[in-house]
């Protein structure tokens, strides 16, 4: 790798690094729902896909069982997550998503929308495209 690049991509991780730092700090300064990204994801994914096993929902957010586990105990005991039987194996449970929580992300949606609209509301149409191209790839390249 030349000098140039090396330099660029050392630069862009920077810059990475710090967007995120920016978002995460704009979040908690504005949040108004209470919970961390993570927690919101959580909700996102149970209302759309409906019941999850924790396994399921820690490879979703690539972190551990246990890290789900912390994360689901909050929501299960603020009431925006339940526990439910799983029907094909007694011993293991589903979490589902309670109209309490429906009702918080619709909450925490309005407040994404607005920060998403403060990172990136400056950039043209096709700007947004090719910035989401070029994250999607370099997610996807990871993978492989």
């Amino acid at each position: 790798m030349n000098k140039k690049r090396s330099e660029n991509i050392v630069s862009l991780f920077e810059i990475f690094v710090s967007l995120e730092r920016k978002w995460m700090n704009d979040w908690n300064h504005l949040n108004e729902v209470g919970l961390s990204k993570t927690h919101i994801l959580i909700l996102q994914i149970l209302e759309t896909e409906g019941l999850k096993r924790p396994s399921i929902l820690a490879e979703q957010l690539q972190i551990t069982t246990g890290g789900v586990t912390v994360l689901t105990s909050k929501l299960i005991k603020d009431g925006f997550v339940q526990k439910c039987q799983n029907e094909r194996d007694r011993r293991a449970y589903n979490l589902e998503i309670t109209d309490s929580g429906k009702n918080l992300l619709h909450s925490a949606r309005s407040q994404i929308n607005q920060q998403i609209q403060n990172m990136f509301g400056m950039l043209s149409d096709e700007e947004i495209q090719n910035l989401r191209d070029i994250f999607y790839k370099c997610l996807m390249g990871q993978k492989q």
